[in-house]
């Protein structure tokens, strides 16, 4: 099963809520599904940012059995779970283009122009809050999604404020772990 094919299922199967269909036709009109993640530190391949969505869906998925596992409650439902591990980086789509550098061949010693991703950012908004801005256009978020979503890339982010978020909304903190996790140990041989 390809990743798109993966991630529509269980979009379809998990999130019901008013605006989800037409969340994912935008998505659809958008290179979402065929854009890297990144430009350089992890899945920066084509198709690399939906494979990426896939995977912090299940790190995700796998944290939140974890922990109702050690706690004896659910931590949020699926369709949060849903929301927030394939929609954390929608922020991303529309936001690399396909270009060319040049790098020096080694054994030649002749400039050769190489395939590479480039950010072109259209709407600077910030990584998180753009996430949430574009999410909650088609659907209304709950505070603890916006908030986990928001917050998801953690240290990554100057932000004082993340240390309250996490100690109000242990999701938040799950989807940042889930991210790391995805990135540096699912993704780290690509």
């Amino acid at each position: 099963m390809s990743a798109k094919d993966e991630f529509v299922q269980i979009y379809t199967d998990n999130i019901h809520r008013e605006g989800a269909d037409a969340l994912l036709r935008w998505l659809e009109s958008t290179d979402f599904f065929t854009a890297p993640a990144s430009t350089r530190f992890h899945s920066c391949h084509e198709g690399g940012l939906c494979e990426h969505s896939v995977n912090v869906f299940k790190r995700l998925a796998s944290a939140r059995s974890a922990e109702n596992g050690r706690h004896g409650k659910l931590i949020c439902g699926a369709e949060t779970l849903a929301i927030c591990g394939l929609l954390h980086d929608v922020c991303k789509a529309n936001f690399y283009k396909a270009t060319t550098r040049n790098v020096k061949n080694d054994e030649t010693g002749k400039w050769e122009k190489v395939p590479y991703y480039a950010i072109d950012e259209k709407f600077p908004f910030g990584h998180g809050e753009k996430s949430v801005f574009l999410i909650e256009r088609f659907m209304t978020l709950t505070p603890e999604e916006a908030v986990a979503i928001r917050f998801h890339m953690g240290e990554f982010e100057k932000e004082r404020s993340t240390s309250d978020a996490y100690s109000k909304y242990p999701l938040a903190v799950m989807l940042h772990v889930s991210d790391l996790e995805a990135t540096y140990l699912d993704e780290r041989n690509e």
